[in-house]
């Protein structure tokens, strides 16, 4: 069986690929299996010489995802190039501090039970982790969530989306073009073959609804294996009225229409303070109209590269969707003061603002995913934190004042696992920081510093007598004499007062 890629852009036949069945995903879970511990005993140092040799490689055959990757998403030139910096950028962080991040460690001895042994606690790495991304970025997020998982010495099975499963799949094939060690691999397919990939592995990162995540959760709990889960969205942006509204309506269009919309950290609603509504609404309009929305080749093509700002949704299914949310706005009150309808051929849609929105829009409330700015007006900061917070969401938001240390006041009152002030998405390119959801957006976190490689892995304690006699105190047989000396011993280290250490009290 094979699926057809179609580009959303004009919905021509890009690529096929193959509907891997279950019975599939086993072997090939399997087969990682087979090498995985050979790549874990290789040790750190070498597993990062291999990450290394496959940056180079990236960097190497960029032009050429970035190609693969613009047909089968619709993504402008620009947007199309900055997946593959952004996974060398991985590779570095973690190569450079991976093996610090992973060293054992040796606590002290804290009581009397432990004032003779050795303690370890040991990393050790999941045998198989499994990767599930979605179409928006294909190959970023399935390399940030690989690349860590392959240093902590796991080996990855990546299953793309079946919308965007083409340039992902390239890349990955680059892994055994530079001969490293068959432990990574991709599986095509539907949601079948997602479904069986849970049930083969190890551990599983996920990344998409929040409908599927809770899917995955559900069965990972009931196989009892971990999991990551970074799902949906709905990101506030608090536009206060001391803000620089020249820089704050250029992040809220860069912020909200950057790769259509369709980014979990896309700024979905603004709130703006009401004595400079009407100055950021004129900002944001007047700058969305200078949008370019199309399709560009690469740089060197005959008249492309960079020419267009806004490609094309991932598949008409997202269109309807952000069709649904605008039209149903509108028809409840509310305004689109530009855009506000599809464009073209295939699945533009216009970048779009909208105003006099409220929480009984569509817009407002659940996860549009496309190039759409609802902007409503509030009293003061109190109000934009109570409507920012009024979401089954907490992915991230944003927060815009000249007075810095006002705004970070407010981002610790909002119920999101990142917050940005005075800027846009700067925390996903901030490696020793957790990217995590709250609430419905997700479990768990990916980056974070040590957290990133050592999510990937099994904390196992080992702990060893230094000593070595006969028979320990505790042990078989119990005796008066010996059982009371060990009584007193006990409370004289771990009483913190005279007299109870002497049993006076």
């Amino acid at each position: 069986m094979s699926i057809e890629i179609r580009s959303p852009a004009d919905g021509s036949v890009v690529g096929v690929v193959s509907d891997q069945q279950p019975n599939e995903v086993t072997e090939a879970v399997e087969r990682l299996r087979e090498h995985q511990t050979s790549w874990e005993n290789i040790g750190f140092a070498e597993r990062a010489r291999w990450l290394r040799r496959y940056r180079d490689w990236l960097l190497d055959n960029e032009d050429q995802l970035a190609r693969i990757l613009q047909s089968e998403t619709g993504k402008p030139w620009a947007e199309a190039t900055i997946e593959v910096p952004y996974a060398a950028d991985v590779i570095n962080y973690y190569s450079k501090h991976g093996q610090r991040f992973l060293t054992e460690e040796t606590p002290r001895a804290h009581g009397p039970m432990t004032l003779t042994k050795r303690q370890r606690a040991v990393h050790r790495p999941y045998p198989v982790a499994g990767v599930i991304t979605p179409w928006n970025f294909p190959v970023a997020l399935s390399l940030m969530d690989a690349i860590p998982a392959l240093l902590a010495g796991a080996a990855v099975v990546v299953k793309p989306s079946e919308f965007t499963p083409l340039a992902i799949s390239t890349a990955l094939a680059g892994w055994a073009e530079i001969g490293a060690p068959p432990v990574l691999t991709c599986l095509t397919g539907a949601g079948a073959t997602g479904a069986a990939l849970v049930d083969a592995v190890d551990y599983v990162q996920f990344t998409g609804s929040t409908r599927t995540g809770t899917a995955i959760a559900t069965r990972a709990a009931e196989r009892l294996i971990p999991c990551g889960l970074e799902l949906g969205g709905k990101d506030p942006m608090l536009v206060l009225s001391d803000a620089d509204l020249d820089r704050a309506a250029n992040a809220a269009v860069w912020g909200g229409i950057c790769n259509s919309g369709q980014m979990c950290t896309s700024v979905e609603r603004i709130y703006v303070e009401a004595p400079v509504y009407e100055d950021f609404v004129n900002r944001v309009v007047a700058r969305v109209r200078e949008l370019r929305q199309g399709t560009d080749g690469p740089v060197g093509a005959a008249g492309a590269g960079f020419r267009y700002d806004v490609g094309a949704l991932a598949n008409q299914a997202q269109a309807e969707i952000v069709r649904r949310h605008v039209d149903e706005a509108i028809q409840a009150g509310a305004k689109a003061l530009v855009g506000g309808k599809p464009a073209g051929t295939g699945t533009f849609f216009e970048p779009t603002v909208l105003v006099d929105v409220d929480h009984t829009m569509a817009c407002m409330r659940e996860e549009t995913f496309g190039p759409t700015l609802p902007i409503m007006k509030v009293a003061n900061a109190d109000e934009a934190v109570r409507l920012a917070n009024d979401t089954p969401y907490g992915l991230s938001a944003t927060v815009f004042t000249r007075d810095t240390e006002h705004g970070e006041r407010i981002a610790r009152r909002l119920e999101a696992g990142a917050v940005n002030v005075n800027d846009v998405f700067t925390n996903l390119f901030a490696l020793p920081l957790p990217m995590a959801g709250w609430k419905q957006s997700g479990m768990g976190a990916r980056n974070g510093g040590a957290h990133g490689i050592r999510k990937y892995c099994r904390t196992q304690a080992i702990v060893s007598s230094r000593v070595a006699p006969r028979s320990e105190p505790m042990w078989y047989p119990y005796r008066p004499l010996r059982g009371n000396l060990v009584r007193r011993l006990t409370r004289f280290v771990m009483a913190r007062d005279l007299r109870r250490r002497l049993g006076l009290r």
